[in-house]
């Protein structure tokens, strides 16, 4: 893998410090003492925010209530289902974009672009939603009306699947040392499924609450990452270090 990522068979030193630090990770004590040391706050930061981020980019919403959703906007059940069967497609599909690139083209660059694109969706399904429903929560979709809330909200799909998706896991395994790795990984873990949770239990009673504002919820959430990650994710990720 060393010698297909840099691109020459010259990777013998890199090897050897590679098992010299595993080596060495294995005779350090206390991770969960460590991990608080001064030196690895901004890892444990970003540790804690990813996860944290990564579930307000309201995903969750749409994957676990894709049917319920769309029933409620419009769609016929069957359709509901449909939908949902569509947007678990188009996750899975996207996720390949990052897996195949993100060495290449870095992990910050696939923040940005995901961000933009999932701000740019929600706002626009967040419109169309309002000039059909408004407040009241009455009224119907039309078929090419219907399609369209789909489309982008596929679009917003794509945008995470190969952005927040795969990196909100693969960065905070990258910026811990071995020495505290399991510690930082275990609370990215920890942090993401308490926030699954929240957002779950969360999500009908806001609904009914905010209605077609819930959208505009996560969209303000999806734009304080966004900024977020341009301001402090170093612009050196550009080839896929963190």
């Amino acid at each position: 893998m060393l010698r297909k990522i840099r691109g020459t068979d010259d990777i013998h030193l890199e090897y050897a410090d590679l098992q010299a630090a595993s080596e060495e990770s294995k005779t350090v004590q206390h991770p969960w003492r460590n991990i608080i040391h001064r030196r690895y706050r901004p890892q444990l930061t970003m540790a804690i925010l990813i996860p944290f981020f990564q579930q307000l980019t309201g995903i969750n919403v749409i994957m676990f209530y894709a049917p319920v959703l769309f029933k409620t906007i419009g769609f016929g059940s069957n359709a509901s289902l449909m939908s949902a069967v569509i947007t678990g497609l188009v996750n899975v599909l996207a996720t390949f974009v990052s897996i195949f690139t993100v060495d290449r083209l870095g992990c910050r660059k696939f923040f940005l672009q995901g961000g933009k694109q999932m701000f740019a969706c929600q706002i626009i399904v967040g419109t169309l939603i309002d000039a059909k429903f408004g407040t009241s929560g009455e009224g119907h979709l039309s078929k090419s009306y219907s399609f369209g809330v789909v489309a982008f909200n596929c679009i917003y799909v794509a945008g995470f699947a190969w952005s927040w998706g795969p990196l909100g896991w693969l960065v905070p395994s990258e910026i811990f040392p071995m020495e505290v790795r399991s510690a930082g990984q275990s609370i990215t873990v920890s942090v993401n499924m308490l926030f699954t949770l929240v957002i779950a239990q969360a999500f009908l009673s806001l609904l009914c609450r905010f209605k077609f504002g819930l959208i505009y919820f996560f969209r303000s959430w999806v734009l304080i990452m966004t900024v977020s990650i341009a301001m402090h994710l170093s612009a050196g990720d550009e080839g896929g270090s963190h």
